[in-house]
């Protein structure tokens, strides 16, 4: 995880154009500490991750690198739009009233 969160914390710093200190004051954390998430040698508990996200306007999701595109709009419809043939009437209806539900 370390190696994975430093390298999407410094893309997100680069992104906002913001400095480790601008970062480590937002988040309410040290500096020092900051840095050692960063470099990978140590790692955060999950409030201080919690914090960092959002000081980086961000998720916690993306800092420890899960892929979002998964879950994506253009993805799910390919998926449905695939398979929808193979649909029961009563599924067709369920996907329906999750969508408009949601």
């Amino acid at each position: 995880m370390s190696r994975i969160l430093g390298q999407m914390i410094q893309e997100q710093l680069k992104k906002l154009k913001i400095s480790q200190r601008e970062l480590a004051m937002r988040a309410c954390v040290k500096e020092a500490a900051l840095s050692r998430y960063i470099s990978g040698l140590r790692e955060p508990d999950y409030d201080t991750l919690a914090n960092i996200a959002t000081a980086l306007h961000t998720t916690i999701d993306y800092l420890l690198g899960e892929n979002d595109d998964e879950y994506s709009f253009p993805r799910i419809r390919g998926i449905v739009a695939r398979n929808s043939s193979k649909l029961t009437p009563e599924e067709k209806r369920i996907l329906i009233n999750t969508i408009l539900e949601g």
